[in-house]
């Protein structure tokens, strides 16, 4: 894949975007610029199982926007529809034949990196409500687990990922896309805490990569990507009126379904 097919637009169509302008302390005025395709989602017309084919929400956005923040907000906020979270990042391709050495040199902000076909093949198939086995990836060995994690289909599954909308075997499966619009520098505070409290990294492990391969993937891939979204929401979790309004909004479709 090539830089270019993130960048070409699918629709001039301009997303809908969710912001907070305090005017005072007490109140919120909200600006949409334009009526977003996730008003008229609706579930999909029964499968092979018998059963409504599910609602996919893709949720994208740069590195530490605060996309998974939003994501387990929007499941645990839908508890109660049946929901599944996939999240993309456990699709990094193995590479077996390198040591830890060699593979903490490859490049895991480029789409390649990722199994995406994999995903996507998920997603058929838990439309279809079959079950399927995700695999588990170790951010510290750089490696898949042996074990997976068994995934049954729901009525809802929401993907999270920095490069799921600048994949159009991805990007046209999902039935709302959301990005999640966070200022670089907070990004960038944000990937450092986590990659050194959770990933074993060192400081100077996190600059490199951020400078090599992070900041480069992320303008000619990510950014771009930002175009295919239906609802643009931006401070990432931060933003919970935001958030209220997106699954306000999801709730309709499942809400009409039998």
């Amino acid at each position: 894949m090539n830089s270019e097919s993130a960048r070409k637009p699918t629709s001039s169509a301009s997303p809908l975007t969710v912001e907070a302008n305090h005017a005072d302390e007490h109140s919120l005025a909200f600006r949409a610029t334009h009526t977003a395709a996730i008003g008229a989602a609706e579930l999909k017309p029964k499968g092979e199982s018998g059963l409504p084919r599910p609602l996919i929400i893709g949720i994208a956005g740069g590195t530490g926007a605060g996309k998974t923040t939003i994501a387990r907000t929007v499941v645990a906020e839908l508890a109660g529809e049946s929901v599944t979270l996939i999240e993309h990042d456990h699709y990094y391709r193995e590479h077996p034949e390198l040591d830890g050495d060699q593979r903490a040199q490859l490049n895991y902000d480029h789409p390649d990196s990722l199994e995406s076909e994999l995903l996507a093949a998920h997603l058929d198939a838990l439309a279809r409500g079959e079950a399927v086995d995700r695999p588990n990836y170790d951010f510290v060995s750089h490696r898949r687990r042996e074990e997976t994690t068994r995934l049954q289909p729901t009525r809802v599954i929401v993907v999270e990922g920095i490069l799921i909308f600048a994949e159009p075997a991805l990007r046209e499966r999902f039935d709302v896309k959301v990005f999640v619009e966070t200022p670089s520098d907070i990004r960038l505070l944000r990937r450092i805490r986590r990659d050194m409290e959770r990933r074993g990294r060192s400081f100077e492990e996190v600059r490199r990569q951020y400078l090599k391969t992070v900041r480069p993937m992320h303008e000619a891939f990510v950014e771009p990507s930002r175009r295919y979204a239906d609802v643009i929401i931006p401070e990432g979790g931060n933003n919970l009126v935001a958030i209220e309004m997106l699954v306000e909004r999801l709730r309709k479709p499942l809400r009409s379904s039998p």
